[in-house]
């Protein structure tokens, strides 16, 4: 259920933003999250719903996701793979010697917003 946790900060990162930026209402936000990062992308959207309305500036917005693929690097042959369709195990020089290069962030892309100006 680390969803919940994901969710707080971001939008308490979102309000901070608004404040900075003296936004007065944010439309979407897009986050890239990662295909390994653990993020239940359905119950995380169902968070968002729920705590955006707590939040002003978030009350109409909406939550947009795109997967960053999961890739793995091999340390014995020097090659990328696609870490879900394979695992640990390099599926070129069979190698354990392993490590995920990206597919377990949670990335926030963009921010489409209005401003005091736009209001």
């Amino acid at each position: 259920m680390h969803e919940m946790g994901i969710i707080l900060n971001l939008a308490r990162t979102l309000d901070e933003t608004a404040e900075e930026n003296k936004l007065t209402k944010i439309g979407s936000v897009t986050l890239q999250v990662g295909e390994v990062s653990g993020i239940m992308t359905d119950y995380f959207v169902d968070c968002w719903n729920y705590f955006k309305v707590k939040h002003p500036v978030l009350k109409d917005s909406e939550l947009r996701l795109e997967t960053i693929p999961a890739v793995t690097w091999c340390d014995s042959c020097g090659r990328t793979y696609e870490t879900v369709k394979y695992g640990r195990e390099c599926p070129y020089c069979h190698s354990g010697e392993t490590w995920l290069l990206r597919g377990n962030e949670c990335v926030i892309k963009e921010i489409e917003a209005e401003g005091e100006e736009d209001a």
